[in-house]
């Protein structure tokens, strides 16, 4: 299995399906939100609504467009998924194979004004520190969550924010990402983009063009360095 090694001011990680498995939790959650939106086709949201902010999904599938009505449909909806994730013998939100080892390296040193690790999640604030608090991920330094930009995934502005709080350039970035529209928000930020297998097919991932694809995280070893982060990744 051949191996690329490069070196990244900072690495730049989606959270669901790249970091933790939230599918039961989004499963239970929409079925929940069919009892009001009975016209919504589960299935064929779970194929394409990944990667996509919960206000930006709600707008397109349930026809939700009153702002404070989105917000509020948006906490109920991420509500859902935390507990519909540890009911009915679901398995919970939990850390992605290989996810435990990278961030044991990064996460131990806390490098402000210029940490080498964030995460830039479609997700809210809210349910983001639930998610990461229920895997056992470390909160880093940089979190960037759906509140904090005004366009999200595909939009290259979570990528953006993240790379700007990190003190580094996009450029110098690499973006972690299982979903086409956040590979897509990685390489129109200028970041190196590596695409995991984790919830779609690599003809989808190969679709959006990231730079590698894997597996998952089981794939990729890291470093820190005096100047950055030495990553290794492990084509499949």
């Amino acid at each position: 299995m051949p191996a690329t090694t490069f070196f990244v001011d900072a690495i730049l990680f989606d959270m669901d399906g790249t970091l933790v498995d939230s599918t039961a939790g989004v499963v239970g959650a929409w079925e929940t939100f069919r009892n009001k939106y009975p016209s919504i086709d589960v299935q064929n949201i779970l194929s394409s609504a990944h990667g996509v902010r919960t206000v930006d999904n709600l707008r397109k599938y349930c026809g939700v467009e009153d702002p404070e009505e989105l917000e509020k449909e948006a906490e109920r909806f991420e509500q859902a998924i935390v507990s519909s994730s540890t009911e009915n013998g679901r398995k919970g939100i939990v850390l992605l194979p290989g996810a435990a080892a990278i961030l044991e390296e990064l996460a131990p040193v806390r490098r402000l004004p210029n940490p080498s690790w964030a995460i830039c999640t479609s997700a809210t604030r809210i349910y983001a520190s639930a998610a990461v608090r229920i895997a056992g991920v470390p909160v880093p330094d940089v979190f960037v969550t759906a509140e904090d930009v005004t366009q999200g995934k595909p939009f290259p502005d979570p990528y953006l924010l993240g790379a700007k709080e990190c003190g580094v350039k996009p450029e110098n970035c690499v973006v972690f990402e299982d979903a086409p529209s956040g590979v897509c928000s990685g390489r129109l930020a200028g970041s190196k983009t590596v695409g995991l297998l984790t919830t779609h097919s690599r003809e989808q991932m190969e679709a959006s063009n990231p730079d590698f694809i894997v597996k998952d995280l089981a794939s990729v070893s890291v470093r820190r360095t005096e100047k950055g982060v030495e990553v290794t990744v492990n084509i499949d």
